[in-house]
């Protein structure tokens, strides 16, 4: 089998309290390949995102390794933090955070910008993306003019842009309905598959669950299968 697009070794996270120590994650171990789906539950406070922000190189561990596409990230500065977690990681959070004042398209091209993309690819491949969740005819939207479902595509389609390898997810259909939930988690299922991606996605949504490759749990700190 290829490497992991993420590995987690021994990641142990602790936030000091006076003299003692409030441990949120504990020796925890995980590794997904490339066109796997792993979905992360637990009850609240048990340290879910945590263990995503570790992930995702928003954080540092106390202790333990994070490797990304086989690169150790122990040894890397804040700068080559961003700079990996640009290229190779994707985020989607329950809530979309989407720019109010710019469209759809403009909401997906900007990431590409910043990372230096010109402007017209950037719009071209947004506009590409926008298609594939079902999205090509609100491109020129503003969010606040785009349904829950459709401001949570628009988000996942952003958080593609990069063409990254591995897509974080927290809670990403927790703010929407039932029915609503099932079509933008359907896109995102059919999203990762036909792009090989990595997805780690913590869920309340156990019907969700069932559907990934397989789920871990963590409680208390600790994960497992």
């Amino acid at each position: 089998m290829s490497e992991p697009v993420l590995e987690l070794r021994d990641i142990t996270r602790f936030y000091p309290q006076g003299p003692a120590a409030l441990h949120v994650l504990r020796d925890c171990s995980l590794k997904i390949h490339a066109g796997e789906t792993v979905a992360l539950i637990g009850p609240s406070g048990s340290g879910k995102s945590t263990l995503l922000h570790s992930a995702g190189l928003l954080e540092r561990p106390n202790s333990g390794e994070v490797l990304v596409m086989g690169q150790n990230t122990a040894a890397l500065d804040d700068a080559g933090r961003t700079a990996l977690r640009r290229k190779t990681i994707g985020f989607v959070y329950q809530f979309h955070h989407l720019l109010p004042e710019f469209s759809a398209l403009e909401n997906v091209a900007l990431p590409q910008m910043i990372a230096g993309v010109k402007r017209s690819r950037a719009e071209l491949r947004a506009w590409e993306l926008l298609e594939k969740v079902g999205l090509g005819n609100r491109a020129d939207h503003r969010p606040g003019q785009l349904s829950g479902g459709e401001q949570q595509r628009t988000a996942l389609a952003r958080a593609l842009a990069n063409d990254p390898k591995l897509l974080i997810a927290d809670e990403p259909t927790g703010n929407l309905d039932p029915a609503t939930a099932d079509h933008a988690f359907e896109v995102l299922q059919n999203l990762v598959a036909s792009q090989g991606l990595a997805l780690l996605m913590a869920t309340h949504n156990h019907d969700l669950a069932a559907k990934m490759s397989r789920t871990v749990e963590i409680r208390d700190g600790i994960l497992a299968e």
